[in-house]
């Protein structure tokens, strides 16, 4: 059977990792985009030069009918599946008093209500055998004091969604998992006023470095393939040693 997975925020930093190496795992791709057209159709590109099909499309993912979008571009292809829900948003780091309403409402709406309203999509179309990966982070044990805690936060509720939502899925055949990736080498970093902050972490992390999209994206594509095919409610850590 033909593998279609739908990656959110495709277009950039880890999605477009997690999409080219889908691709060179036999899927065919939806690559969900917010605004940077360009980006997601150099993934596409790539995507299709690896021999599968890809089919990009712009959608805010705090709209169930743009979401609505991206899953009825999925069926286009075929049944549905695999979900890496990706779309993710920080804000400005800085004290917890400094953090603006604005930025509060921003960050829950794209990390949570976001992924809340892609995976129940998902749910809605998939089979046995589908798979959903939900993208939080280390965040969200960790807790960023003086960065973003609104932001942690919301990837510990990522956590309780992958966990909920695994044992109501399990028993139809569907999986449901997550990974938490650290520090990564993207430009999430540049949203949140420091784009060297891949650098200056390095020293503490106890593996010396920042990881790479890359990384992240092999830890998914475990997670979606037939390795991981007793895996369910799992948060797995990309964080070296976080």
């Amino acid at each position: 059977m033909t593998s279609v997975t739908i990656v959110t925020g495709g277009g950039r930093g880890i999605g477009a990792a997690t999409a080219r190496r889908l691709a060179a795992d036999g899927h065919d791709l939806v690559i969900g985009y917010r605004t940077d057209h360009a980006a997601a159709e150099s993934v596409a590109a790539d995507v299709r030069a690896a021999g599968r099909r890809a089919v990009t499309v712009a959608a805010d993912t705090c709209d169930p009918e743009q979401v609505r979008r991206i899953f009825d571009a999925a069926d286009r292809l075929g049944p549905l599946t695999g979900l890496v829900n990706n779309a993710g948003v920080t804000s400005p780091i800085g004290p917890f008093t400094d953090l603006r309403a604005e930025d509060l409402r921003e960050v829950v709406d794209v990390n949570l209500v976001g992924y809340v309203l892609c995976a129940q999509q998902a749910a809605r179309r998939m089979t046995a055998g589908g798979a959903i990966v939900n993208v939080s982070s280390a965040a969200a044990t960790l807790g960023s004091p003086g960065e973003y805690i609104h932001y942690a936060a919301a990837k510990a509720a990522t956590d309780t969604l992958t966990v909920g939502l695994a044992k109501e899925l399990a028993p139809r055949g569907i999986r449901v998992n997550a990974v938490a990736p650290g520090i990564i080498r993207t430009d999430i970093h540049a949203r949140s006023g420091v784009p060297d902050r891949p650098d200056t972490a390095a020293g503490r992390i106890p593996l010396g470095r920042a990881g790479e999209p890359d990384e992240v994206a092999g830890a998914i594509a475990h997670l979606l393939g037939p390795d991981a095919s007793y895996t369910t409610g799992a948060v797995l850590r990309v964080a070296g040693g976080l």
